[in-house]
């Protein structure tokens, strides 16, 4: 009997230890999982854009939404109006750490965005969210990772854009015809002036108002809602209400950052960022038409008939024909394009 109870003892002893460290296990698991609970990531994000912009609006939805529902778990911090650089800077700085996000339609690292800019491509606000929402366009923003950035989505930069220059209403192509136009440096921009016979210049955004107002350039295109938000109206003379380009909003993340999430964050933040798109889309389509009222009242715009601007749209198909021969564009890849403006 005594034996008995001596193997009983230690039998129940070795349980004991076994439990203890389980038990340990168990709390050291529990205590890295509280830990990555509570450590607060912070995002910071840049644009060039100001603070009226839709796209700072959007933002700011953004952090509100991303810090309700990660409880303050990710904060964000916005830098709107270029104040970390130049829209080419920033991206460099979101790729190698240094931010954590960039929205805007910067597509050094991925080129092969710039065939969502081709002109004339969509007619109205539900073509282009159609096709920045398309399964197409998702495919295409995967080769940015390989640069270090995830895509999270893809909104519009501002709405359609628009011409304006110092010298003479644009009715026509041949009105373009010597014209010094300011670029961004996106190739499509580039393409489209040349083809109707301007030439051009590359000067950053947030430079843009000072070279127009000295006549480094002759004229400059955007949206309605950026030539009112940066005030070119002060310092052009003459728009025209062509629609012939609209830009993706591209909204980069640190893949490095993004990858060390959470899965549940991960969700959280594409959620938000989805939202943040609708917000985006909404405010543009908001502000166009009090932006265009501000417009008209300082300078002088000329609205295309159909027919005029007909006249533009092929004057600007050699452009197409460009794409296709570089190789930046397949007819396969257009057609599918097409099919998703079209709603096929």
């Amino acid at each position: 009997m005594k034996r008995f109870f001596s193997g009983a003892a230690a039998l129940l002893l070795i349980a004991g230890v076994f439990a203890s460290c389980g038990g340990k296990e168990e709390s050291a698991s529990a205590q890295a999982q509280a830990a990555a609970v509570s450590k607060v990531f912070a995002m910071q994000i840049g644009h060039a854009q100001p603070v009226n912009n839709p796209r700072h609006i959007s933002l700011l939805a953004f952090k509100k939404s991303l810090e309700e529902k990660t409880k303050d778990g990710i904060k964000v911090e916005i830098f709107p109006a270029g104040q970390l650089g130049t829209e080419k800077e920033m991206l460099e700085q979101t790729c190698s750490g240094v931010i954590q996000g960039f929205r805007g339609g910067q597509f050094d690292f991925l080129p092969k965005l710039l065939i969502f800019s081709l002109p004339f491509l969509c007619e109205n606000a539900e073509e282009i969210n159609r096709l920045m929402n398309s399964d197409f366009a998702k495919e295409v923003c995967k080769d940015s990772q390989k640069d270090g950035a995830i895509i999270l989505g893809l909104g519009d930069a501002g709405g359609f854009r628009q011409f304006s220059n110092n010298k003479r209403p644009l009715k026509k192509p041949a009105d373009l015809v010597g014209l010094k136009m300011r670029t961004n440096g996106m190739d499509t921009i580039d393409r489209t002036f040349k083809a109707l016979g301007a030439s051009t210049i590359s000067i950053p955004y947030n430079d843009l108002y000072m070279g127009l107002k000295t006549g480094v350039a002759d004229g400059q295109e955007n949206p309605w809602v950026n030539v009112e938000g940066m005030k070119f109206y002060e310092v052009q003379k003459y728009f025209t209400a062509i629609n012939y380009q609209f830009h993706p909003d591209p909204f980069y993340v640190n893949l490095a950052w993004y990858d060390s999430l959470s899965l549940d964050y991960k969700k959280i933040i594409q959620d938000v960022t989805t939202e943040s798109m609708i917000v985006n889309n909404k405010a543009i389509a908001d502000n166009q038409q009090a932006a265009l009222d501000v417009i008209k009242a300082n300078a002088e715009v000329y609205m295309l008939s159909p027919e005029e601007r007909d006249a533009f749209k092929k004057a600007v198909e050699v452009v197409y024909d460009q794409y296709l021969e570089n190789g930046m564009l397949t007819k396969a890849e257009l057609d599918t394009m097409r099919g998703i403006v079209a709603g096929k």
